[in-house]
């Protein structure tokens, strides 16, 4: 069985339950995605925007809205998430 990073994990649920996942509880799954992202990728501009939409009022509502659209539009969290 191979190992499977936390994101790849979160990227194979259904795409339905992502959308409910982020339409409730997204201002958080956001934040908390990019910084674990990160974990796994080394890019620091991932962890600084994780940071700024986990603890920024404004990031945190843009941030829900622009993964909420990329959850609909490709079935995964894309904009400065790499």
């Amino acid at each position: 069985m191979a190992n499977k990073t936390l994101t790849a994990t979160y990227e194979e649920l259904p795409k339905l339950l992502k959308i409910v996942i982020q339409l409730l509880l997204g201002s958080v799954v956001g934040g908390i995605y990019r910084i674990i992202r990160f974990t796994e990728t080394k890019n620091v501009v991932t962890l600084v925007v994780g940071l700024l939409v986990l603890f920024t009022g404004i990031g945190n509502m843009i941030a829900w809205v622009v993964d909420l659209v990329t959850e609909i539009i490709s079935n995964k969290i894309t904009v400065l998430a790499d």
